[in-house]
């Protein structure tokens, strides 16, 4: 089929409370569990914020994770998203070195990406780009030979792929809620 996973991207619907995410770091932090990614942001209902983490599967056993998870207060629901029935997203922003001698190429290299020029100075330009991780990986290291002066990148978010005929494709891993 493909090559194993080496992370396990996990989609955490917790209550959107003060002092969540810390327990939810804290709990990482303790067993020792190495965070590869990490997004939060509220959903559609105020209620609820969701928590992408993307855990390294040398680290941290699926099955540890969620019972730890599972554990905390505040978590409503886990999901794990299988990278091949999910849809992942990251944006990358980095300034680089763009002399203009080497200005043509960084544009034509941002224009084959499809990203975008959000900032431009005498020797410098800003760039940003949103695609599936191994596309901001591929950028990245493209980038990197005209000189990356500042580098930030989001971290993973995903959701499920949908469907043709039916819903979600989806693994519950902890049916909290449903």
């Amino acid at each position: 089929m493909g090559q194993p996973l080496a992370h396990h991207t996990l989609s955490v619907l917790v209550e959107n409370k003060a002092g969540v995410l810390a327990r939810v770091a804290n709990l990482f932090s303790r067993r020792a569990y190495n965070i590869y990614s990490l997004a939060v942001a509220p959903t559609d209902d105020e209620r609820f914020s969701r928590i992408t983490v993307v855990v390294d599967v040398e680290s941290a056993p699926l099955e540890q994770v969620v019972k730890q998870l599972d554990k905390l207060v505040n978590v409503v629901s886990i999901s794990e998203l299988d990278p091949r029935d999910s849809v992942e997203r990251e944006l990358l922003l980095a300034t680089v070195g763009a002399e203009p001698s080497d200005r043509g190429q960084v544009i034509e290299l941002v224009q084959i990406f499809e990203g975008r020029i959000v900032a431009v100075s005498r020797t410098q330009l800003t760039v940003s780009l949103e695609g599936p991780p191994a596309k901001v990986d591929d950028f990245e290291e493209l980038l990197r030979g005209f000189g990356i002066v500042e580098l930030q990148r989001t971290g993973r978010v995903a959701l499920p792929k949908l469907e043709r005929e039916g819903g979600p494709r989806l693994r519950s891993v902890e049916g909290k809620v449903s």
